[in-house]
């Protein structure tokens, strides 16, 4: 081990190992401790990714020609006619 001086460009840093139960000490100046702001910034990031997966599916979706769907049931007796009829209501205010 050689006794070199410290070179000014290389931060020297004296770190330490922080136990599990340590709890975040109050800061002095009496500033709110970064904790919350931790926790604000990974559940960001958490739905963040979470959305940007279900984009992503939705897309895939879509390209693929949609979401897959069951095919139908056989109805229990034989269908011999079918009719369909528009149904258009409007609702009339009273007059004055």
């Amino acid at each position: 081990m050689s006794h070199l001086p410290p070179d000014p460009d290389v931060e020297v840093v004296d770190a330490l190992p922080v136990p599990l139960d340590a709890t975040v000490p109050a800061r002095r100046d009496g500033a709110p401790s970064p904790v919350p702001v931790v926790r604000q910034a990974a559940a960001v990031a958490a739905t963040s990714f979470v959305a940007g997966v279900a984009a992503i599916a939705a897309a895939r979706a879509v390209r693929n020609g949609g979401l897959r769907r069951r095919p139908r049931r056989r109805a229990v007796g034989q269908v011999v006619a079918t009719r369909s009829f528009l149904v258009d209501v409007h609702l009339l205010a009273p007059r004055r």
